[in-house]
């Protein structure tokens, strides 16, 4: 069972987030043609993370009530009519796209359940000895699918034409159908093959309400501390995702209004995301065997922290792709391992509440990042780094 299992979660991640990068780039643009002011563009943005925040918990600790199957089905399902309403809105104007673009983005936020309880499904089916290697693969699918979201967001709305195969693209609501077919078609798959993992026992989930069950988790020492370590490199690495590209068109004169030079930013993303990809992909499991959860954490964020403080004063491309590899080594080799710890001090009847709580404050730290990074940044481009 283990092998096609891990096979559908890594897609259920890795197709969640094309999804989610097919839309991502697209809603400032949208939100702003449709009449939206900086603040109102900044809480669409914010809507879906703030919604994880307060959701995850809660479908963490029903799949360990349910199972993790229904959990990812009704997620899946969910994603799907999110990206349907998504594809809606971008057909209409005014005050009432507006309106179905929110909706949409909230709806999504609310059944966003995929990756707490994809996680909760590997530490199900897995020793505890490959646990942190196996969630590497959550890491790889989640890097890979956020470098694929975008390309496919720009073929799908404006085509393509390249050796005289042409595509005129499906227009303004396509990325939106584009996206919603592929989370159906992950809802599918995961229907027809998908196993259910979490086995009956005679400990059941307990039942606590949301923010009991966040004090109950933060409060067990070393799970509280794994828990903090994860919202403050996601908040790290949520300040330069915010910031990466006003700091390279200033640092670089760009223009970030000219296709050409808005290219430039975005192949720096992709760069960053290869590199993680493939640090999750296979070292992560060499690295755990020979340094452990505990220490390999630590060099994560020292990695981390020795690319952040430098790359306000890079002045060269080079400079900058050795900085950027830094950064994107140390911050994919924080996640695997701190998932893997956690869930390996956690009971296996709280996997998923366990897990849903610390992608809440993932959650929770990317609605944070960019206010504190682009408020700063204003200030002074490096006081964010």
């Amino acid at each position: 069972m283990k092998k096609p299992s891990l096979l559908v979660i890594f897609l259920t991640v890795f197709l969640d987030l094309v999804g989610f990068g097919i839309v991502l780039p697209l809603l400032p643009v949208y939100s702003e043609n449709f009449g939206a002011s900086g603040l109102l563009v900044g809480v669409i943005m914010a809507s879906f993370s703030a919604m994880q925040f307060l959701f995850a918990p809660a479908w963490g600790r029903w799949s360990d009530k349910v199972g993790r199957r229904p959990v990812l089905l009704i997620s899946n399902f969910g994603s799907a009519v999110s990206y349907a309403l998504f594809a809606v809105a971008s057909g209409m104007k005014g005050d009432a796209a507006l309106g179905m673009l929110i909706v949409s983005r909230v709806f999504a936020g609310i059944c966003g359940a995929n990756i707490s309880v994809a996680q909760a499904y590997i530490a199900d089916i897995t020793p505890p000895a490959d646990r942190s290697k196996r969630m590497g693969l959550i890491g790889m699918a989640f890097g890979l699918g956020f470098i694929l979201g975008p390309a496919l967001s720009g073929l799908s709305l404006a085509g393509f034409n390249v050796f005289g195969l042409k595509f005129n693209g499906f227009g303004i609501t396509g990325p939106g159908w584009v996206a919603a077919a592929m989370c159906f078609g992950n809802f599918l798959l995961t229907f027809a093959i998908l196993k259910e993992s979490r086995q009956p026992s005679s400990e059941h989930a307990p039942e606590r309400p949301r923010f009991t069950q966040w004090t109950h988790t933060l409060a067990r020492p070393q799970v509280g501390l794994l828990v903090w370590l994860f919202f403050l490199a996601t908040f790290a690495f949520t300040c330069f995702e915010t910031t990466l590209g006003l700091l390279v068109s200033e640092t670089f004169k760009l223009d970030i209004h000219k296709p050409e030079d808005a290219k430039v930013i975005g192949y720096l993303f992709a760069y960053c995301g290869i590199v993680g990809a493939f640090v999750q992909g296979g070292a992560i499991g060499r690295a755990v065997k020979k340094l452990g959860e505990r220490k390999l954490i630590v060099v994560s964020l020292l990695c981390t922290a020795a690319s952040l403080a430098p790359l306000p004063f890079v002045r060269s491309w080079g400079g900058l792709l050795v900085v950027l590899a830094l950064l994107a080594i140390g911050s994919s080799l924080a996640r695997p391992p701190i998932f893997g710890l956690i869930s390996i001090l956690t009971p296996a009847h709280e996997q998923g509440a366990t897990i849903g709580v610390t992608q809440s404050f993932g959650s929770l730290a990317r609605i944070a990042g960019p206010i504190f990074a682009g408020s700063l940044f204003h200030f002074h481009p490096s006081w964010p780094y």
